[in-house]
């Protein structure tokens, strides 16, 4: 890092802090909710999940990121009354789980988020609580609306900025933490089917100015939206392949685009890889261990043609899930994937 001017990553910081406000997910599809509170009570039992992200390793500074997520449906009906119900399967992959679905009974969801991202001398700490609406439209599609609302605290540690001119005028001598609290909203839908799924959100709703000095210099926190796609495709009774696609969109900023692959053999083992457009790729795996515990992981690697390319050692992200009160001993999401 000697070869690069101190100022340089003060100046990275402050466009990063306009660049990234919400965190990178690799492995969002193993947790839609994270992205779309219309997923709120999508399945029969409370889906519990915690991350780990280390981004970017060997680059001072750098993103991490810390999530859990719970939300769980509230009086959901399903016609199977126990495990050996006709129609009940255990593999949501297979023929015959296919050729049974139904769509969703109208019925609630309710859900928590919290998550710590740091970058530098920004940290930031999210906090939401979640309602969804589930209704069939007919016997094979769904459709769910969602909110969430909450409050963000975000807080700059000016004694953290690094200037090549320590006596920089639109700095000076501050070395205090300067703290912001405001409200968050979040809202979406989420239409979906057995192959097939569609996904609109928008996060960080209200907009705010946030001071970084005690002067009229200011960064937006502005509004993210997300669409996300992705069907089914049953390649025998055992192995599915799942492609998906997420865009983000943030105002005065290129388009994102995530590609996502994933094959899972049956309800225990699954691999796959994400493409972000013009950034990098990841390579995931994931294994269900039971119907209470499952881990995945993912490795990601920068572009070598972008500014960070030649810098980092890549990033890591590992997700925990855990579900409760799965009373049809679900081993696979049913409803999403």
């Amino acid at each position: 890092m000697k070869k690069y001017p101190i100022f340089f990553l003060g100046l990275f910081y402050s466009v990063f802090l306009f660049a990234q406000q919400r965190p990178h997910y690799s492995q969002y599809i193993l947790n839609n909710y994270i992205v779309n509170p219309a997923v709120t009570g999508i399945e029969n039992y409370a889906d519990i999940k915690m991350s780990m992200r280390n981004q970017w390793i060997g680059i001072p500074g750098m993103p991490k990121t810390v999530y859990f997520t719970a939300h769980t449906p509230l009086n959901k009906k399903d016609y199977r009354e126990n495990i050996t119900s006709l129609g009940m399967k255990n593999n949501p992959i297979g023929y015959d789980f296919t050729e049974t679905y139904t769509a969703a009974e109208p019925h609630h969801g309710v859900g928590i988020s919290a998550y710590n991202y740091s970058t530098g001398y920004i940290n930031r700490i999210n906090a939401m609580a979640t309602y969804a609406y589930h209704m069939g439209l007919n016997e094979k599609w769904s459709l769910a609306s969602g909110f969430g609302a909450g409050f963000s605290h975000i807080a700059i540690d000016r004694s953290q900025i690094l200037l090549e001119n320590p006596s920089d005028p639109l700095i000076g001598a501050l070395t205090g933490i300067k703290r912001k609290y405001k409200p968050d909203m979040s809202a979406g839908l989420y239409l979906y089917s057995k192959k097939y799924f569609i996904g609109i959100s928008g996060q960080q709703l209200i907009p705010a100015k946030l001071d970084i000095t005690d002067t009229s210099y200011q960064t937006s926190i502005i509004p993210h939206i997300f669409a996300t796609a992705g069907m089914r495709i049953n390649l025998n009774e055992y192995v599915s392949f799942l492609p998906s696609v997420m865009f983000r969109y943030v105002k005065n900023l290129p388009l994102t685009v995530d590609y996502n692959l994933k094959l899972q053999y049956m309800n225990f083992l699954w691999i796959g890889s994400n493409i972000r457009r013009g950034d990098g790729i990841s390579a995931l795996i994931g294994i269900n261990f039971n119907r209470t515990f499952n881990v995945s992981y993912a490795y990601d690697m920068t572009a070598s043609k972008t500014l960070l390319g030649p810098l980092n050692r890549g990033t890591h992200e590992l997700v925990l899930g855990f579900v409760l009160n799965n009373k049809y001993n679900d081993m696979s999401p049913r409803k999403v994937w």
